[in-house]
């Protein structure tokens, strides 16, 4: 008989291991629905609008169609309410409609690096999941692809187990439109006015996309018509390999590992932009690796060394047509045709690069008019032609406004903060991968090189608004100290007149012909020689800091 000690008990792993099992990642976002930025009522009716509105802009450009998107918000009943949303874009291949709506994780522009507004591919399936969540409702989808195919019609669940579509209904329908997409999302939420609403998003959309006409209906049928300011389509963006810089030993392992080149140095070529033979083969000097080898017996000591001969190899900066900037011609028109003020400025950087992406730096200001003045600045955020409305304090962009030195240019602002006067500060990145802090993409990262280009964008805009803001105070202290002589004018012509002999109305004549105008327009020429002096100061001043920084 054994010990009663020596009895051996299951070990509590085998017990714990059975608990175990995957997990899909809808099922993931079930439970972490906040982290797609559907954490509130209001925001989620906001991210339904936004997702849907992305795809449906996205999908307009690339079939090159001037986009026409049409969005009602209808309330069903109290925090009930059904997001519409319809476009004249090209329309969704029949077979391909339940992916796109309903399965996480699935898109065409995860693997593709030019500038898009959706990159992960959740943004549309997850407004498809919350409101499956909070009204058990499926979406509607209608689509046509051509006026020769008929339109059709889905209404989709996802398995949230699986992460898989559920079709609940499919079938032909008729539909007056030619080709485009129609969306229908039942879902929990909130309307309210304000900084961060549904409105504001869609006025936001119509600053930074002038060439969209919106036609929005709001849950009070109140409808707003947001007109395109120009017909000009932006460029149309061209895919490019991921340039050296950018990649990591984890991921070149992952390259070299499934590409079919037999060679290394036809793996550089064929997988990298701007690394043709020469540079393959400078590239496997420096990392004293044979340019002949086989991609599949590299090593990882083997790839780290690749890694740092590509840091060692000068290689060109990656192509920029992968990029579609607004311009800085649209962007004024784009700040005029929605804010009202006095004066406006817009700049758009050259392009540069964040590792190994490329990336475009765009500002803009409107001053004074309509806009309150014992405020701080109103800030617009902008990536890849989307507003972006939340986490404004964790995001770059304000960071970098807040180190700008506004007082130069005519704000005021204590220390590093937010400036304060009648101003509206636009800020735009393109990228073929804007680097988001959260899977909600509501803030950009802090990378050194981003904050630098958008300061140098701001400094840019800052000195043409200081130019404006000196004249005009210039301009009005000359007014009002011509008003002030005015009030005597009177009495000085009735003593010139007893003095002189003359007729007290041609003196009053002669002093009002010298009160104003020549002395402005001197003035204006003077400030004038003032602006050209600070300008080559600032210059001087600005090009000492990127010295420094460099």
């Amino acid at each position: 008989m054994p010990k009663e000690t020596e009895i051996q008990e299951t070990p509590i792993a085998y017990e714990l291991a059975k608990r175990q099992k995957e997990i899909s990642v809808a099922e993931f976002f079930t439970k972490n629905r906040h982290l797609l930025g559907f954490d509130n009522k209001r925001k989620a009716l906001l991210m339904a609008v936004k997702e849907a509105v992305d795809n449906s802009l996205d999908a307009c450009e690339e079939s090159r169609a001037l986009p026409e998107i049409n969005v009602e918000i209808i309330q069903m009943a109290e925090f009930k309410y059904k997001v519409v949303v319809e476009d004249n874009g090209p329309g969704i291949v029949k077979k391909q409609i339940p992916n796109i709506f309903a399965k996480l994780l699935y898109g065409s522009k995860f693997h593709t690096l030019k500038q898009a507004r959706g990159q992960q591919g959740i943004g549309i399936s997850a407004a498809v999941l919350y409101g499956q969540l909070t009204t058990g409702r499926p979406v509607k989808i209608t689509s046509r692809v051509s006026k020769k195919e008929p339109a059709f019609y889905y209404e989709l669940n996802i398995d949230t187990q699986n992460n898989k579509p559920v079709i609940a209904k499919e079938e032909t329908v008729e539909w007056p439109k030619d080709h485009g997409t129609k969306v229908e999302i039942d879902l929990e939420a909130e309307y309210l006015k304000g900084s961060q609403s549904v409105d504001e998003y869609l006025k936001q959309t119509a600053v930074i996309n002038p060439h969209v006409t919106i036609i929005y209906t709001n849950p009070k049928s109140e409808q707003v018509i947001y007109a395109r300011a120009t017909d000009k389509m932006p460029a149309e963006p061209k895919e490019i390999k991921p340039h050296p810089y950018g990649v990591e030993v984890g991921m070149l392992m992952d390259k070299l590992r499934w590409t079919e080149s037999r060679t290394l140095q036809s793996f550089l070529t064929s997988e990298f932009s701007r690394v043709g033979p020469g540079t393959a083969k400078e590239i496997c000097e420096h990392a004293a690796v044979l340019p002949n080898s086989k991609p599949s017996q590299v090593s990882r000591d083997m790839a780290e060394k690749i890694i740092q001969g590509i840091q060692k190899t000068k290689i060109i900066a990656p192509p920029t047509d992968c990029l579609s900037p607004i311009g800085q011609e649209l962007l004024e028109k784009g700040l005029r045709k929605e804010i009202k003020a006095e004066f406006y400025c817009s700049t758009s950087r050259p392009p540069a690069v964040y590792r190994g992406n490329p990336f475009i730096i765009e500002a803009g200001i409107a001053f004074g008019g309509e806009i309150p003045k014992e405020e701080k600045v109103n800030i617009l955020r902008f990536a890849n032609r989307v507003p972006l409305l939340y986490q404004e304090g964790a995001c770059g962009m304000t960071n970098a406004i807040m180190e700008t030195n506004w007082k130069p240019y005519g704000l005021q602002q204590s220390g590093d903060s937010i400036p304060f006067g009648p101003a509206v500060v636009l800020v735009h990145m393109s990228s073929v991968w804007v680097p988001f802090t959260s899977e909600s993409k509501e803030a950009i990262a802090h990378y050194a090189e981003i904050i630098k280009e958008i300061k140098l964008a701001l400094q840019e805009c800052g000195r043409l608004l200081g130019t404006y803001v000196r004249k005009k105070y210039r301009i009005s202290e000359q007014i009002e100290r011509a008003n002030m002589f005015e009030k005597y004018i009177p009495e000085i012509a009735d003593s010139l007149s007893v003095l002189t002999k003359e007729k007290k109305e041609k003196i009053l004549q002669g002093l009002q012909k010298m009160l104003v105008k020549p002395e402005i327009k001197q003035e204006i020429i003077q400030e004038d020689e003032d602006d050209k002096l600070y300008k080559m100061e600032f210059d001087k001043k600005e090009n000492e800091e990127i010295k420094e920084e460099n």
